[in-house]
């Protein structure tokens, strides 16, 4: 009995061993496919970003802060806010909704107000439904005009690259509510 044990145990060796010495002999070639250049475009966008932090319905919210004890001229700097704020066609909150920008800003300089954005501008209407564009840069917010860096995308937009030019249409020093133009170009294939 042993014996028979053995032979199937070197049978079994030998099966295995002679599957994988066969794979690791196939070769998958594809034919090559002639180089195609893709088309590149560029699209001009323009919308208005509403952030609220105030009310019973922010579309920002304060999800950390440091726990330091920070000059008194520095109450911002180390606040993280998660967003999910609504992109509309004008600077009225009425107005015709085209997509949300979600994503995170941090209060980044100890020396003006600074924010580092990650935000992703998915939109929901028009030509560009199902699209995004992701901006990851530095927004001095009290500077009248800004340039922000578009640094991928998806759908419409698939390997975008470009600049997200901002203006304040309004700021509420109360509330901390903010509504802002937004006019990107963006390179795209």
């Amino acid at each position: 009995m042993e014996g028979r044990a053995m032979v199937l145990l070197a049978l079994a060796l030998a099966l295995i061993a002679s599957t994988n010495t066969s794979l690791a002999h196939t070769h998958y070639y594809s034919k090559p496919r002639p180089y195609t250049p893709m088309k590149k475009h560029v699209t001009n966008l323009h919308f208005y970003f509403h952030d609220t932090v105030s009310g019973p319905n922010p579309s920002a919210v304060l999800v950390a802060k440091p726990n330091t004890t920070s000059k008194p001229n520095l109450p911002t700097f180390g606040l993280l806010y998660a967003i999910d704020d609504p992109l509309t066609v004008g600077p009225d909150p009425a107005s015709e909704a085209i997509g949300r920008a979600q994503g995170l800003y941090v209060f980044s300089s100890k020396e003006e107000t600074t924010l580092v954005m990650y935000l992703d501008f998915g939109f929901t209407a028009g030509e560009f439904n199902g699209s995004s564009i992701s901006i990851v840069s530095k927004n001095p917010v009290m500077y009248k005009e800004r340039e922000l860096a578009v640094i991928g995308a998806r759908g419409r937009f698939r390997m975008a690259q470009g600049f997200a030019l901002l203006k304040t249409h309004s700021f509420n020093y109360s509330t901390g509510d903010a509504i802002v133009e937004y006019n990107v170009t963006v390179v795209h294939y």
